[in-house]
């Protein structure tokens, strides 16, 4: 039987407000005992706990914090946590460290997120599905082709449409002379998400070539279509929500696609 690694772990704990003392544990600092430069970090991909606690949470600013500690954990691990400590004492909290005993770093790590950060599985009939569940395998791919660090995440519409424009689009990148954006959006329930989509995507195409100097690329990703052919309304709803952003010009493409389009930004990012 292989030996056990030593190793300490830090929670990374989302509070909001010190004054109730509520907190969420959004991340999992791992490192070999005695080997700061040995730390990786694993942040949730469900925001769901946090939006509870903090409905206004920078949830953008929580993704590019995971990016910048990997990045600082490639130089040096140890100063990262007087970095996090002094600069997001606000907001987050690192746990003091604990012990564990490691097969291997990818595994301990994804046992401690189930632990310690991700929510109780729910029954298979109740797990989360809809919008939420499309971003998750969206990240998922992205991240298995390397590139999930180097998307930009919830962009503004604001930034290209008007001030007060609701609208972020989930991620997206540029290559050469185009802007690629991706959305998720869940045909399950209704076609309102698709409807706003579209109704957006002229301003922010315009929005994009004045800004950018750059043509947009906007992509919807939602499930495959379910129900038989005798469920006529349902399919009927799923038809009129592709029409309506395709006529946008916005491409749509299913969870199954979704392979493929990240290695294709793993080409076009040089990754």
């Amino acid at each position: 039987m292989n030996e056990r690694q030593p190793c300490e772990f830090f929670l990374v704990r989302y509070m909001p407000d010190a004054v109730k003392n509520e907190f969420v544990n959004i991340g999992v600092l791992l490192r070999e005992a005695g080997r700061p430069e040995s730390s990786v970090v694993r942040f949730t991909k469900d925001w769901s706990r946090v939006r509870c606690v903090d409905p206004d949470a920078d949830v953008a600013m929580l993704e590019a914090l995971e990016t910048e500690i990997r990045r600082r954990l490639l130089e040096d691990g140890q100063p990262v946590m007087k970095t996090l400590e002094d600069s997001f004492s606000t907001l987050l909290q690192i746990t003091p460290s604990k012990a564990c005993l490691a097969e291997s770093m990818p595994a301990e790590i994804e046992q401690l997120m189930q632990l310690y950060v991700e929510a109780r599985k729910r029954p298979a009939s109740a797990r989360r599905g809809g919008r939420m569940a499309i971003h998750s395998r969206m990240r998922t791919e992205f991240e298995r082709a390397g590139v999930w660090d180097l998307l930009r995440k919830r962009i503004p519409a604001a930034s290209y449409t008007r001030p007060g424009d609701p609208l972020r689009i989930d991620c997206g990148y540029r290559p050469n002379g185009i802007v690629r954006m991706f959305h998720a959006v869940s045909l399950e329930a209704d076609s309102e998400l698709a409807k706003v989509l579209s109704f957006s995507a002229p301003a922010l195409a315009e929005g994009v070539r004045r800004i950018e100097i750059a043509d947009l690329e906007l992509t919807a990703i939602v499930e495959p279509v379910k129900g038989s052919q005798d469920d006529e309304d349902r399919l009927a709803q799923y038809r009129f929500a592709i029409d309506t952003m395709e006529a946008q010009r916005i491409r749509v493409l299913t969870t199954s696609d979704l392979g493929r389009v990240a290695e294709t930004a793993r080409q076009e990012l040089r990754v």
